[in-house]
């Protein structure tokens, strides 16, 4: 018996080692987790201390079988095999992979926080989430179209 397919959206961010790269080796690891569809590349200034190079961000929506905390395990094994390491919040990384709406279910986990609690200020999240589903909405109703509009700037960039 096969589990149902799930819509997920998992932020993705890397600001060490090429960044462009890690996130085009990402999509490639996501694709063996599910069906993957990428937004384009974003380059943004870092969120948290500024002494950090800029971050080069996408989402990308998968479509996967996987379980919420499964897909919370995958990604950290795929954050991991690309060396990330959490030396301050907000600090650099080779990789972040973040799951940030699975279906329309709110999850509160002692590891999993679903919608994604910062997502409403993350115009690196909403743009490029907008770009792959202008209509979509989080679970509690509020359209990404309207976070977005409301959203702080962060020099969001396209990349080519």
């Amino acid at each position: 018996m096969s589990s149902a397919i799930a819509t997920s959206w998992i932020g993705l961010g890397s600001n060490l080692e090429q960044p462009k790269q890690q996130l085009l080796k990402a999509q490639a690891e996501l694709e063996k987790l599910g069906v993957v569809t990428i937004s384009r590349l974003y380059s943004s200034s870092p969120m948290g201390p500024q002494d950090q190079p800029d971050y080069v961000n996408a989402v990308a929506m998968l479509k996967t079988e996987l379980a919420p905390i499964a897909l919370l395990d995958a990604l950290q094994a795929i954050e991991n095999e690309h060396g990330r390491v959490r030396n301050r919040r907000w600090g650099e990384r080779t990789l972040d992979l973040d799951l940030l709406i699975y279906d329309q279910q709110q999850i509160n986990h002692p590891r999993l926080t679903v919608p994604h609690p910062g997502i409403a200020e993350r115009d690196f999240v909403l743009k490029p989430l907008h770009e792959l589903a202008p209509e979509l909405k989080l679970p509690d109703g509020r359209p990404i179209e309207q976070l977005l509009e409301n959203c702080s700037d962060h020099s969001l960039r396209l990349i080519d």
